[in-house]
């Protein structure tokens, strides 16, 4: 009696143990088959997600027309802020000039009505210039997706051009700072060679260039592993 007892409890102690070592070999298993994507240069979760910003990472809820529903948006790039230094500049300076020319008797001949009118009239000047420079600015933008890469060149509010190609097409990546200030700021021009109709796109004064150059490296050579498992299956 005590060894059929003993056996009984070898054999309900025995199986358990597998098969909770294969349920959580398993687990991992399911984990890694469901490991998302390497995130590109992981310092770059620190920059924000300002949609003012002028480099942002990976946004939330990032969409535009051409987008694919399975395609994830890695960067979106503007100018960097420095270039609208002279922007800034000549509005200041139309922002002023009433004040500084009712010093100088330029339109006294007016009655003072029409003076009223004359500086409405150019303060919506000014407006609408520092509106047009600043829409100008936000809505010219370079895109990288996991897919694809876009160069969205804004004219006016009625003429928009937009050149893709994908990353499988990548040829070539080089990286341009070429005076003091880019350097001091950390901006350049990036020129893409590509396989696709339009074989060069250019993103002009973004920050952080090399950055920017590396994560398309990185998606470049991300691609071509895909391909080459893809082709062995």
């Amino acid at each position: 009696m005590p060894d059929i007892f003993i056996s009984k409890k070898q054999n309900s102690s025995k199986p358990k143990k597998p098969i909770g070592k294969l349920k959580k070999m398993d687990k991992t298993k399911d984990k890694k088959s469901k490991k998302e994507k390497p995130v590109y240069s992981k310092d770059l979760k620190t920059f924000p997600h300002n949609p003012l910003s002028s480099f942002i990472y990976c946004p939330k809820n990032a969409t535009f027309s051409s987008k694919d529903p399975e395609e994830k948006v890695i960067l979106i790039l503007r100018k960097h802020p420095i270039t609208n230094l002279g922007t800034i500049i000549i509005g200041i300076i139309m922002i002023i000039a009433p004040s500084v020319l009712s010093v100088f008797p330029i339109i006294d001949f007016l009655p003072g009505r029409f003076k009223f009118i004359a500086v409405v009239i150019w303060y919506l000047i000014t407006v609408a210039f520092l509106f047009e420079k600043f829409l100008t600015w936000f809505f010219n933008v370079n895109i990288i997706t996991d897919e694809r890469l876009f160069d969205v060149d804004f004219v006016h509010l009625t003429y928009r051009e937009m050149t893709d190609a994908n990353i499988d097409q990548i040829q070539d990546v080089t990286v341009r700072m070429g005076s003091v200030i880019r350097t001091i700021f950390n901006y350049g021009d990036i020129v893409i060679q590509t396989a696709a109709e339009i074989p060069q796109i250019e993103f002009d004064a973004i920050p952080q260039p090399d950055r920017v150059a590396k994560i398309l490296r990185e998606l470049r050579v991300e691609e071509e592993v895909e391909k080459l498992e893809g082709r062995v299956r």
